[in-house]
Parts: C-alpha cells; sequence; structure tokens
C-alpha cells in the first residue's frame, strides 16, 4: 500500500514514515501543502494522511481542492488534541477520519489499516479493459481463458495503465511513479518492462496493447 504524508515538522515526519515503513507501507513524505497538493494530484496512492497546520497551504485547503477535483482517495487529518473546530470542519469537507495529536504508534496504524480498508470496500478487486482483466488480490492477469501471475513491478505498471486508460505516460513518469523519485533506476529499465507485457498480452491473444506515441509516452489502447 502506498500513502502520501504530509507533515511540516520534520522529525515527526521521520519518525512516522520509520514506523509505516517498518509495517511494510510505502510513504512519500512532504513538508507542505503546495507539495502535498501536487503528489496527492500527480501520483497514484492508497491513502493520503494531512497534517491540516502546514505552511504555503494548510491541510483543510488541501482536502477541499482535493475533494473538488473528485479525488476519492482516503484523507485522514491530524489535529491537535482541543480543536475540535478543525475535526468537524475538516469531516465536512471529505476527510474520512481524523486523528488528534500527539498519538501513539497503536492509533496511528489502528486508523491508516480502517481508512485503507473503508477504501477496499469500494475498489474493485478486478480491473478490466478489452478482454484483459486484473485481479488487484492476486495480480493474475487474464484474457481469452489464460491467466498469467505478474511479478510486482509489472503488475504495478500494468494497473498504472488499467487505471488511466484515457492518458499517456512519458518513460520519465512511469520510472517515477513506479521505482519512486529518488531511484536509480534508469530509463532502459522501464523500455524493458514495458517489453515484457507487451509479450505477455501477445501470448494472452489481448485485444490490447501498450502503444506509444512520440512526445506523449505510452498507454493502453484497444487493437481489434
Amino acid at each position: 500500500m502506498k500513502l502520501l504524508y504530509a507533515e511540516d515538522e520534520r522529525s515527526m515526519s521521520e519518525a512516522v514514515v520509520d514506523i509505516l515503513t517498518f509495517h511494510k507501507y510505502r510513504v512519500d513524505a512532504v513538508y507542505d501543502g503546495e507539495e502535498a497538493l501536487y503528489y496527492a494530484q500527480n501520483e497514484e496512492y492508497d491513502g493520503i494522511i494531512l497534517d491540516i497546520m502546514m505552511p504555503k497551504m494548510d491541510g483543510m485547503e488541501v482536502l477541499r481542492r482535493l475533494r473538488a477535483d473528485g479525488c476519492k482517495t482516503p484523507i485522514l487529518l491530524l489535529t491537535a488534541k482541543s480543536e475540535v473546530d478543525d475535526q468537524v470542519s475538516g469531516l465536512n469537507s471529505g476527510a474520512d477520519d481524523y486523528l488528534p495529536k500527539p498519538f501513539s504508534t497503536k492509533i496511528l496504524l489502528a486508523r491508516v489499516a480502517a481508512m485503507l480498508r473503508r477504501r477496499e470496500e469500494f475498489t474493485p478487486s478486478v480491473l478490466q479493459f478489452g478482454s484483459i482483466t486484473l485481479n488487484q488480490q492476486t495480480y493474475e492477469l487474464s484474457g481469452n481463458g489464460q491467466t498469467v501471475i505478474l511479478p510486482k513491478i509489472e503488475y504495478q505498471l500494468m494497473e498504472l495503465l488499467m487505471l488511466n486508460t484515457e492518458r499517456y505516460f512519458s518513460t520519465e513518469d512511469l520510472l517515477c511513479k513506479i521505482w519512486g523519485y529518488d531511484t536509480e533506476t534508469d530509463l532502459g529499465t522501464v523500455w524493458v518492462y514495458i517489453s515484457y507485457l507487451r509479450k505477455r498480452l501477445v501470448a494472452l491473444n489481448a485485444d490490447v496493447s501498450i502503444c506509444a506515441k512520440r512526445n506523449l509516452g505510452y498507454r493502453l489502447e484497444k487493437t481489434k
């Protein structure tokens, strides 16, 4: 599961990221509201944790803008213990839950897990495009009566393309979204994994393919 965590207090951010990472979450940490909004609008996350008090743009404004843009990603607000008005305002603005500061590790993990469970209740576990389906629980890519279990990177790449069939992704986009902004992986690795997935689609006799368009990038398209 991939989370976005926005908190301007660096020491607290580092501590929370360590906790979440230890419990097998992937976390992008940002330190102001503008960064939080940018990442949330340009990345795919399973959940977002927003502190209300942040520089440049507060967490409440980030929340409002995301919901106004149609973002349905679950959002957990971090609030000061006494700020009841913020808690009510946050819930009314579209937050899924709030967590008063200070909080214990157990409470944090419980709230995050609950937030993600609610997401799963409303997220289809099987994606479909053309003749192929992708099971988000088992990593199975299926088509025309055949099934293959994708390795993790291939699954993440195929899921991203199937969730965004109207959008082109540049090689740089795919590198950042799948391997992360700080990766030392080179662009050639992206091309290799695109090649792997193209071969799998051919083996499934799928009516879709990963098409490339100059100056735009890659996307899934129906071919029949």
